[in-house]
């Protein structure tokens, strides 16, 4: 509109009382030029709303399309099976959910918009062309296929390039990301040196990627340009000769001018569209090949619900492996409910992945685990993992106070039982040192604290849950002598009425189990309580000797 309204200013000045305006029956040249200013302030004024509108409009649409992706993408990547977490890179993982799909949202706040506006500036810009001369019009336009074919080869030639840049940084930042977690190995090796180094070679070659991606779309634009020049010449020279020769008028001459340039010069911004796409599209695939993941463990249409597993514990010809190298070979046992069970042999002989069988973490290759006359595969997991909790070697702290960690994830749960499971954990004694106590920030995975802090704590995490199965992975593994033994005593009150699998390598922490399983190249080679397999002089009580110091290491 405001390129049509110098125009009509032009007539009114060349053709004063015979102008478009006068023929709308304002006759003098005082009302047109007053009905031209109002009409030129209504005009700039509604443009300046709706812009405003519109980028509002627009810019939510596009932060609530990021917040819903980004949802569903980590809503997935949480349900992905634990191997699939083993074969990747967090800090990539970490990099698609927030670097990619906020390279989407810029495309989604800019690009797209862009495109509608052109299409529709062409559209109604074109329409006043062929209006007013056919022949500037067909003109003006030819360009247009010139420039939306050197757009697509852009398009397709940018992509890959940009794809490159994507995967350069993601792995970038995981390298960024490993390196903060393991800065204390890094300090103690003092290898700062070495590990600047590496993150330069791939800052490197994330910035290599991105000249070489640059390099192509700066291209675009001064194609373009020359484009937008042969359509404005053609116009100015074409549409010159025609004034002159009164076939057109001198204030159509002048909106023909004006809108060739808002005609065609739109379509350089298509430079800046195509690197937003192209970048969005590299971010898109990867985004899309993350929630394109399958989920490979999962309920069954028959999965039921139960509300507690206090059923014996069944492993039934177990057989399960990782890729090529088999850990059980049909190995069959059987935890009786309510009882305290250890499970104790050398490292790497599968301790550990019994209880990621039992959790489902991995699903068996033949054989099957049962709780009661329920087979795993059953029951659905919320329910089964709701009813396990386990105490791993690994522990895990969030960053919030000592209450929020132990009662995790039942932030409501009442401070009299939070109080009652750190008694029983040994970690009131510590929780009361701290100034603030239970509201003691602890900081990023519990770093203001010690690892047997760490340990006790987790082991309150899961008492509070009050599971039906309760799971000790190496729990007592990071406490001094004094703590362990006091635990160890709290075990037969945390035990009660619940199933509890400890693993040790500590004997000392199982010695009062009702069971104790010795576990060794895939198999159940030992059983019974600890004075039967003393008694029993096997693998057991040389394990019991070594630790008693009866006889020495070799």
């Amino acid at each position: 509109m405001p390129e049509i309204l110098i125009g009509f200013a032009v007539d009114l000045v060349v053709k004063r009382q015979d102008s478009f305006i006068a023929s709308l029956g304002f006759t003098s040249v005082e009302s047109q030029i007053s009905i031209l200013a109002i009409c030129t302030f209504f005009i700039w004024a509604f443009e300046s709303l709706f812009q405003y509108l519109y980028s509002i409009a627009w810019r939510n649409l596009a932060q609530s399309l990021e917040h819903e992706i980004r949802i569903d993408a980590y809503s997935h990547v949480q349900n992905l099976n634990i191997k699939w977490f083993e074969n990747q890179k967090t800090g990539n993982v970490t990099a698609i959910l927030n670097d990619d799909i906020n390279q989407l949202e810029r495309f989604l706040d800019n690009g797209a918009n862009d495109i509608i506006q052109i299409i529709v500036s062409t559209v109604t810009i074109g329409a006043v062309f062929f209006y007013i001369s056919p022949t500037i019009a067909a003109v003006a336009v030819l360009p247009v296929p010139i420039i939306l074919f050197v757009a697509s080869f852009f398009q397709k030639n940018l992509e890959p390039r940009y794809l490159s840049v994507r995967n350069a940084a993601g792995s970038l930042s995981s390298t960024i990301f490993n390196n903060l977690l393991g800065i204390m190995t890094i300090k103690s090796f003092t290898s700062e040196k070495l590990e600047t180094q590496r993150i330069s070679q791939l800052s490197k070659e994330y910035q290599l990627a991105n000249k070489n991606a640059i390099k192509l779309s700066s291209a675009f634009v001064p194609v373009v340009r020359m484009g937008v020049l042969s359509g404005f010449l053609g116009t100015m020279v074409l549409g010159g000769f025609m004034a002159f020769s009164g076939a057109i008028a001198v204030g159509s001459f002048s909106v023909l001018l004006f809108l060739t340039q808002r005609f065609l010069w739109p379509f350089t911004r298509l430079g800046e569209i195509i690197d937003l796409f192209a970048r969005s599209m590299a971010s898109t695939k990867r985004i899309m090949d993350l929630i394109h993941t399958p989920i490979e463990i999962k309920d069954s249409k028959n999965s039921i619900t139960l509300d507690s597993l206090s059923d014996d514990i069944i492993f039934e010809n177990v057989s399960f492996g990782y890729n090529d190298d088999l850990v059980f070979d049909n190995l069959s046992f059987r935890i009786s409910s309510n009882s305290l069970i250890g499970i104790v042999g050398k490292t790497g002989v599968g301790k550990t992945t019994l209880i990621k069988l039992l959790l489902r973490l991995y699903d068996l290759q033949t054989g099957s685990i049962n709780i009661g006359k329920n087979n795993i595969n059953d029951i659905t997991l919320k329910s089964l993992r709701e009813n396990i909790a386990l105490v791993s070697q690994e522990t895990f702290l969030f960053d919030g106070t000592i209450s929020d960690n132990i009662s995790y994830p039942n932030l409501d749960a009442k401070f009299k039982d939070i109080k009652s499971v750190s008694k029983l954990s040994q970690c009131d004694e510590f929780i009361d040192r701290f100034p603030l106590g239970y509201d003691t920030i602890i900081g990023e995975r519990g770093q203001r604290l010690s690892v047997g802090q760490k340990q006790r704590i987790s082991i309150a995490r899961a008492i509070i849950k009050d599971p039906s199965i309760l799971i000790f992975d190496e729990a007592t593994s990071s406490v001094d002598n004094k703590t362990e033994n006091l635990i160890q005593k709290s075990l037969k009150e945390i035990s009660k009425n619940r199933t509890t699998i400890a693993i040790a390598h500590r004997l000392s922490t199982i010695r009062n189990a009702d069971q104790i399983l010795v576990l060794d190249d895939g198999k159940i080679i030992e059983s019974g309580t600890h004075d039967e397999l003393v008694a029993f002089n096997g693998n057991y009580k040389n394990l019991w000797d070594l630790q008693t110091g009866k006889i020495e290491r070799s």
